[in-house]
């Protein structure tokens, strides 16, 4: 749909000085997907800086019938803030964080406001907000509840989802719903804010959020286990959670291949062991108590997972600098993956009891297709999300490899599924996994998405060609 030079002048208008961008070489940034899959297009780019230029601009766009893609930082993974046509709202320059409840262990951000920046004013304040992952640096709040962002710590905080108390949102129509509340207790009536999570800007437009805030962690130990199989690293797991409950935030499993990977392209990093062994894991305990002794239990408890053969050798961080050395074996996984040539990559959950059998069955299932093919399956152990990634042998011409994508994938999700487990873990849908909806979730649930799509978005303009839309 072409947009008359009426609408774009009113546009511009809505979105006052420095407001928008129209320049052709300008807009292209806000339509590409980051790792280059998607590549969309759109007649401007407007950047409000308030909430409620954006309801002029969405009643401007909603009376015209142009389509709407809202975006954040842009660091999604499934081509969700690639745009199809219409405009985008960019919304960075609502990066405002409007208050800090401490006695209420509340804040309330703006939608733009990027996530590493909130983790340091609630820190400023004596206070965690516990959501953390790999582009914390550069993605935004509004885009980590859009996609409800999962991350290192949902063993103990849970997802975004968890971690939201109140919304502000523009609805696709322009009326603004304020249901900025910091109430753990809400009882009246439908719990709103719950069908804008995870809903990827298809349903309105998140402009700001009440974040649930906690106990900043006065005693952290980190350490790192090395053992045969993920059958031995899940059995580690269900011991150190019996020992520390609550005071154990994350646990990731790491593959060797995945270590060597790290070690070959990524400066600065080396396996932390003479000895390299097939499974590693990565534990971190943190506690709110000045005094609490983690390190001497930690030690004892991988002690006694040395000598009960458990595990094969393990180290515990002596300090900051060590730990922070650890987890970016971890944290540069992704990139090494994309140094070393082409992938396969899946973000798929299963119940964690069953996360081993699904590495081992889904590995029979790569080599049969592709032998020699690295499985590069890491990940949140300690809540069952697996990032399923194969990469290409060692030798073997990329664009071949990736000819058995489709095969590989639709093997992989079909054992998932079987499984009782998620083809979408944390990631969200976007373009990517539409298909993927609409084969593996019940009829039942797809016309239920489409009901409330329809409810709420009767002319289809926010976000179009995202989860279930075109899916009829």
């Amino acid at each position: 749909m072409t947009i008359s030079n009426d609408v774009l002048a009113r546009l511009r208008e809505a979105a006052g000085p420095n407001g928008w961008i129209d320049a052709p070489q300008e807009i292209e940034p806000y339509t590409l997907e980051q790792r280059g899959y998607y590549h969309g297009t759109c007649d401007l780019v407007v950047r409000p800086a308030s909430v409620e230029a954006v309801s002029n601009i969405v009643k401007i766009c909603a009376d015209a019938g142009v389509s709407i893609t809202p975006q954040s930082g842009n660091t999604g993974l499934m081509g969700g803030g690639v745009p199809d046509g219409g405009i985008v709202i960019n919304l960075s320059r609502m990066n405002k964080i409007r208050d800090v409840d401490q006695l209420n262990f509340t804040m309330t951000a703006e939608a733009g406001c990027i996530l590493a920046d909130i983790q340091d004013a609630a820190q400023q304040n004596g206070c965690l907000f516990p959501l953390s992952l790999g582009a914390e640096g550069s993605c935004q709040i509004g885009g980590n509840i859009s996609t409800n962002a999962g991350g290192v710590n949902v063993l103990q905080y849970g997802n975004t989802r968890e971690l939201v108390l109140g919304l502000e949102v523009v609805l696709p129509d322009g009326r603004i719903w304020n249901g900025l509340r910091g109430l753990r207790k809400d009882n009246t009536g439908y719990d709103l804010k719950q069908i804008f999570i995870g809903a990827e800007g298809t349903l309105g437009i998140i402009t700001a959020a009440v974040l649930k805030l906690f106990p900043f962690s006065k005693s952290k130990e980190t350490a790192m286990a090395a053992g045969q199989s993920p059958k031995e690293m899940l059995a580690l797991f269900s011991a150190i959670r019996d020992l520390f409950g609550e005071n154990l935030t994350a646990f990731e499993i790491i593959p060797r291949v995945a270590v060597e990977l790290v070690a070959k392209h990524i400066p600065d990093t080396a396996d932390p062991f003479d000895e390299s062994y097939p499974f590693y894991a990565l534990i971190e305990l943190s506690s709110a108590r000045h005094n609490e002794d983690l390190r001497e239990a930690l030690e004892e408890a991988l002690g006694q997972a040395l000598e009960d053969e458990v595990i094969d050798n393990a180290v515990v961080a002596t300090s900051e600098a060590q730990a922070m050395q650890l987890w970016r074996i971890r944290e540069t996984v992704p990139e090494a993956e994309k140094l070393e040539g082409a992938s396969i990559k899946h973000d798929v959950s299963v119940p964690v009891s069953k996360v081993a059998a699904f590495l081992e069955h889904a590995g029979d299932i790569v080599q049969g297709v592709v032998s020699g093919a690295r499985l590069v399956s890491f990940g949140h152990l300690g809540d069952g999300n697996i990032h399923f990634n194969i990469s290409q042998p060692e030798g073997m011409d990329p664009a071949e490899f990736l000819k058995h994508r489709h095969n590989i994938s639709t093997q992989v999700l079909d054992l998932v599924v079987s499984m009782g487990g998620s083809f979408s873990a944390e990631h969200g849908i976007g373009r990517q996994k539409r298909k993927e909806l609409s084969h593996y979730k019940a009829g039942v649930e797809i016309d239920l998405m489409q009901t409330i799509k329809s409810a709420l978005d009767p002319s289809r303009i926010m976000n179009p060609g995202k989860i279930v839309d075109d899916q009829k």
